[in-house]
């Protein structure tokens, strides 16, 4: 009877009716149970379209769990398709397994536990290390861990609240630049496309349900190899998404190949849902028109100091600090007959007066207090410095013209320079609508991509880094007109896309967040090398070599600080769109996240709670304090607790002393209960509005994932 039925599956051209009449003729319960599946499976099988195998997930390996009794296990050095054995008995460090039948007997360090596909796993999230540079601004953050698992705890504290996925995934290129079931995938792979089909499939998925669907764009960057099956596989996955393909250069230079073109660019897909809007882009020609700035010395003679044009009021020292560029103080307006050398001097500032080159003193465009207006507003720009001459910098400022155009929205502010000084421009001459071909000077990713990622963090090596322009211009078009979106990007890699966001933030003083997830692979031949002087994954000299450790999280932290990771000022200047020293940093705050795996005895024993503490503050808004102790210093529970954007309630019957105590700035609570009319209870005495949420008491149907969903 079952081969007949294996026919039938691959003939799959057997009436439905006859299919059940055939079914009901095998009597064992369980075979025929399997055999509807899969005829089930087959029904519902694409027809037209994308066709490919959908290979299950790899399996998880979870190398902080203890090994236990019945636990699953394979070989740490193993082949990824190596069958899991189960454990029966653990003595000191001798683990017993249980091989077809047979007991052997292996060092526990030899083994690390699995959990197979649709086996749950119980996420965490820990605290690694912090920036706080952006006072009351939500963070970025950045997470190391298995990109698919991290979605899936993503969806308890962001379903439906992302404003923008932006994803450079690898590109199936065969040179083993990425993993299917633990192992790299080769060229001569012969399930290679279908394996990156289903790799991205669940992924994408995953990012559906993340995405807002009244409003929300998804980028993916691509390039020749696979950007027919991806577009048809976005279309299929997101079929009401509008969708446009752009071809862009990235590589004017060329990569070139033997016997095939050499290529220069790659492709970027964009899928708008709902309601979402393209935003202009920023030009980089000369078409674009700037607000007019003026020179702040007086030009005319007639204005010179002493004349009856130029008073006193408009002769005064600016004080100019030689490191920043900015300036610092102004000082009192000097009369007709004192000397300027009179003026006392400032540590580390250079003083600076309106003075032509040949000695001529003239006055400055400005009474000193509308000088100083101005200059709070961002309307008065440091230039060049020039120690020789008798001005030693030069000064522009905007006339009353350009600022009524910028107050009154006829022109555009783009972004502030480093001194300060607003970038504005005339939207007919500045932006315009993308266009499905680009070729722009910034998105050289060489230059701005390769180059600047080793001004970041020097002597470091990462394939084929983005330009950071490029990332920025995408996500302008994007979340250009939302100050408070959200961004994910889940193949993150080197993270440009949080340089990219903080940039944005500077330029229009947004509070955009990003989240970022990478894994901490190392390359294969890093691997081979490692492998090959006795260390495996998991050895903390294998782990500080990977992407996160060595890459994202050092190019983050560079970036947010302007400090190398050696401890020297980050040389160099932005260009482009908001030109300042790279030294200078963001005004940004950014939280370090490492995705754990909880050993299901702790959660039932709740203690647990440090781990999916992070995963509450991220529902919570991801700003201020994180609730992460479960108990007092004493070691006592507690009832309760509160900061300013959310509250826990532990112990439900505490729920009077924990609303008179709720701030009014909280956003979200959460109650701890295993009762639904306990919980509904606590919710009817909480204020309207605020977002409540139930936690199971011991966090398992809150949080388990990896259910073959």
């Amino acid at each position: 009877m079952t081969g007949i039925a294996v026919v039938i599956l691959r003939q799959g051209s057997v009436m439905a009716d006859e299919l059940d009449a055939l079914l009901g003729r095998v009597h064992d319960d369980g075979l025929r149970a399997e055999l509807r599946d899969q005829i089930d499976r087959l029904r519902r099988r694409r027809q037209f379209g994308l066709v490919f195998e959908s290979h299950l997930p790899e399996r998880v390996r979870l190398p902080d769990h203890p090994i236990r009794r019945g636990s699953k296990v394979v070989r740490r050095e193993a082949p990824a398709k190596e069958t899991s054995q189960e454990v029966l008995r653990v003595q000191g460090r001798t683990v017993v397994l249980n091989t077809d039948g047979e007991s052997e007997e292996v060092d526990r360090d030899e083994v690390v536990v699995v959990a197979e596909f649709g086996e749950p796993i119980y996420p965490g999230l820990r605290r690694l290390s912090s920036i706080d540079r952006g006072g009351d601004k939500p963070s970025h953050i950045v997470i190391k861990g298995e990109n698919y698992h991290a979605l899936e705890a993503l969806r308890f504290s962001h379903a439906g609240k992302i404003d923008c996925i932006y994803i450079d995934p690898p590109y199936n290129s065969g040179a083993r630049d990425w993993k299917y079931d633990n192992d790299y995938v080769d060229a001569d792979d012969g399930y290679r496309h279908s394996k990156w089909l289903a790799f991205m499939e669940r992924r994408l998925r995953l990012a559906k349900d993340l995405l807002n669907p009244e409003a929300s764009v998804l980028i993916v960057t691509i390039d020749e190899k696979e950007y027919l099956r991806l577009g048809l596989l976005l279309t299929q996955t997101f079929p009401d998404a509008t969708s446009q393909m752009v071809s862009t250069v990235i590589n004017p230079a060329g990569t070139g190949r033997q016997n095939e073109f050499s290529r220069t660019n790659e492709y970027i897909f964009v899928l708008i849902l709902g309601s979402a809007t393209i935003q202009p882009m920023l030009a980089e020609d000369t078409s674009m028109r700037p607000v007019t700035w003026e020179t702040f010395r007086r030009r005319d003679l007639t204005s010179r100091r002493g004349t009856a044009k130029g008073g006193p009021a408009q002769f005064y020292p600016i004080y100019v600090d030689l490191k920043s560029g900015r300036i610092v103080g102004v000082g009192e307006p000097l009369s007709h007959d004192q000397d300027r050398a009179t003026t006392p001097d400032r540590p580390g500032c250079e003083t600076v007066f309106p003075v032509r080159d040949d000695g001529t003193e003239m006055n400055w465009g400005l009474s000193r207090n509308e000088f100083e207006r101005r200059l709070a507003k961002g309307y008065v720009h440091v230039g060049r410095h020039t120690p020789s001459k008798p001005q030693k910098y030069v000064l522009t400022y905007l006339r009353s013209g350009p600022i009524s155009d910028i107050e009154q929205g006829r022109a555009v502010v783009t972004g502030r320079q480093g001194d300060g000084a607003m970038i504005a421009h005339y939207p007919e001459g500045k932006k315009k609508m993308p266009t499905t071909q680009w070729e722009l000077p910034s998105h050289d990713a060489q230059r701005y991509g390769t180059n600047l990622l080793q001004s970041l963090i020097p002597g470091r090596r990462f394939p084929f880094p983005k330009s950071l322009y490029a990332v920025e211009d995408v996500l302008r078009i994007a979340v250009g007109d939302l100050p408070d979106a959200v961004i994910l990007d889940f193949f993150a890699g080197s993270s440009t896309t949080t340089h990219a966001v903080a940039r944005l933030n500077r330029q229009d003083e947004g509070r955009r967040t990003s989240i970022v997830i990478t894994n901490n692979e190392v390359s294969a031949d890093e691997a081979a090398s490692l492998r090959a002087a006795g260390y495996l994954p998991g050895d903390d000299e294998w782990e500080v070599l990977g992407i996160f450790e060595q890459i994202a999280r050092p190019r983050v932290t560079a970036a947010l600080t302007g400090v190398t990771p050696d401890g020297q000022q980050v040389k160099g200047e932005y260009k482009f769109t908001d030109e300042f020293p790279i030294s200078e940093g963001f005004e940004e705050n950014v939280e370090f996240l490492e995705l754990k795996y909880l050993d299901v005895e702790d959660v039932e024993l709740e203690l647990a709670f440090e781990s999916v503490a992070p995963l509450l503050w991220l529902r919570a808004g991801g700003s201020g304090p994180v609730i992460d102790q479960r108990c007092d210093e004493s070691g006592a529970p507690k009832p309760f607790d509160l900061v300013d954007r959310y509250g826990v309630l532990f112990n439900p019957d505490h729920w009077r002393a924990f609303v008179e105590r709720l701030p009014e700035t909280v956003t979200t609570v959460f109650v701890v209960t295993d009762s639904p009319s306990v919980f509904a209870s606590v919710t009817a005495e909480l204020p309207s509005g605020v977002d409540v949420l139930r936690l199971y008491e011991n966090y398992l149907s809150t949080f388990a994932i990896n259910r073959g969903r």
